[in-house]
């Protein structure tokens, strides 16, 4: 009999553990958390956690009840420590846990403000677990004054949450513009339009020098010269890779837990899945953070365990809510040299192309866009920018051109 050992709590290790279930494995799977909690959805932490409209059991990717009725042996609250590649176990709880298979989704962790910046002070907070969304939600109240320090999308849907809760918020970005690492100058002016029009006190190129205060947090001493009084303050300039476990061991560590085309590692026996693993793209390597990758990177390792030898093929997307506004994302837009804005009444989206090959799809409440570029790229189709940028084209036709 095998036995399948599972390091993780997100998306990626609830997904792995169902489908080797649902595609009738018959060994033993241990499932190790750190946090004291199932696997659960990490999304809506930044927004409808925060707002209080989600109970923490809807956050839960299955309900607790599923894992012992499907002979998943779940232990929440324990750190795996360390890996043992020769002994084939894995210290955690203070006990070794022996495997045949290991699979890392150790996921990611959120970058944090250096001590000397004040990042050590009370009220300075992160939006990656549901500990650290508990921490903040007391002082998310309205009257209180917050600084969003990263213009990204976490920082962004932070920014909307606080400012629908009745916060006055300062939103900094270092950059030149928000999103500018991820989106075009057309879909960062779009939200930086959206945020202004809340309320919220963007400043672009502009970064943060320094945090005030004796214990808590009280004021931010800013690149542009001002200080402003602050209450709390919520930092979202981006995650990394959790590969400190892999790297202890020993495992080849590429931006993340390399990975070949099926998930397995430099070590046959360890495969890895989600935000930690990069895997290869094209003549590179590439690592997606995203849920759409945790789930069928996780779906597809767990095949492969089975004997599928089967290779990964990315079909990025991602979302992001932004007071009534979703946006949806389709395919990666790296390397793109034209964009084409469609507007169709209060439907946007932005085509992204290269040599005249459609890459990707920014869609801002305009769901078929997103449908119909999402189709059209993960077909290796392209559309013509032209009938594209016409509103009058029927969508659906762009998938028959």
């Amino acid at each position: 009999m095998t036995d399948v050992v599972v390091v993780g709590g997100g998306q990626a290790a609830a997904s792995l553990v169902a489908k080797l279930r649902s595609k009738g494995f018959e060994g033993t799977i241990t499932l190790i958390g750190e946090e004291p909690v199932p696997p659960y959805q990490r999304p809506p932490l930044s927004k409808a956690y925060l707002m209080g409209e989600m109970e923490e059991e809807r956050l839960y990717l299955r309900p607790a009840a599923y894992y012992a009725e499907n002979a998943i042996d779940l232990h929440v609250g324990e750190k795996v420590i360390a890996v043992d590649r020769d002994n084939k176990e894995v210290m955690a709880g203070g006990r070794a846990v022996k495997y045949d298979e290991l699979v890392l989704c150790t996921g990611s962790v959120p970058r944090r403000l250096p001590g000397s910046i004040g990042g050590a002070l009370d009220g300075v907070y992160v939006v990656r677990t549901l500990a650290d969304v508990d921490a903040m939600c007391p002082s998310c109240v309205s009257g209180k004054r917050v600084l969003v320090v990263g213009g990204g999308y976490i920082g962004l849907e932070a920014a909307a949450v606080c400012a629908k809760l009745g916060l006055t918020v300062t939103l900094v970005e270092a950059a030149e513009r928000i999103l500018q690492r991820v989106a075009a100058p057309e879909t960062s002016a779009w939200f930086r339009d959206l945020h202004k029009g809340h309320g919220v006190d963007l400043r672009e190129g502009t970064g943060l020098v320094r945090l005030l205060g004796d214990g808590h947090v009280t004021g931010a001493e800013l690149a542009d010269g001002t200080t402003i009084e602050v209450d709390m303050v919520i930092v979202g300039v981006g995650i990394a890779p959790a590969s400190e476990l892999a790297e202890a061991c020993g495992l080849e560590v590429l931006n993340g837990i390399a990975v070949d085309s099926h998930g397995r590692t430099s070590d046959p026996s360890i495969w890895a899945a989600g935000d930690c693993a990069s895997f290869p793209h094209g003549e590179g390597r590439i690592r997606l953070e995203s849920v759409g990758n945790a789930i069928d990177m996780g779906e597809l390792v767990a095949e492969n365990i089975m004997g599928a030898a089967k290779a990964y093929v990315p079909k990025p997307w991602f979302w992001s809510d932004q007071y009534d506004v979703k946006l949806q994302i389709a395919g990666l837009n790296t390397g793109y040299d034209r964009v084409v804005v469609r507007k169709d009444g209060d439907a946007l989206s932005h085509w992204y192309y290269e040599d005249g090959r459609l890459l990707a799809v920014d869609a801002m409440n305009d769901p078929k866009a997103y449908m119909v570029g999402k189709r059209l790229i993960e077909g290796g189709k392209t559309a013509d920018p032209e009938a594209v940028a016409d509103p009058e084209t029927q969508l659906k036709a762009l998938l028959k051109a």
